[in-house]
């Protein structure tokens, strides 16, 4: 999380893992019911993961694109 690349992978990665966590029932009332605090940024991720579903794979792919090449 030092860098750029290493933020834009570590937003990357939690907006994925919280739209992901959002598709699970159980999860999704446990984890992401809470709008304020930390586990509001969950929801806010998770809310950017599931409208932005496109946009955020294709940011995901060109990631893995430049960590694996650029690096």
């Amino acid at each position: 999380v030092y860098s750029l690349d290493g933020l834009l992978v570590f937003g990357l990665l939690l907006v994925c893992t919280c739209a992901y966590l959002r598709k699970v029932p159980r999860l999704r009332t446990w984890l992401l019911s809470e709008r304020r605090g930390v586990w509001g940024v969950c929801h806010k991720a998770a809310v950017i993961g599931t409208r932005l579903h496109v946009a955020v794979a294709v940011s995901c792919l060109l990631m893995a694109i430049y960590v694996l090449v650029g690096k």
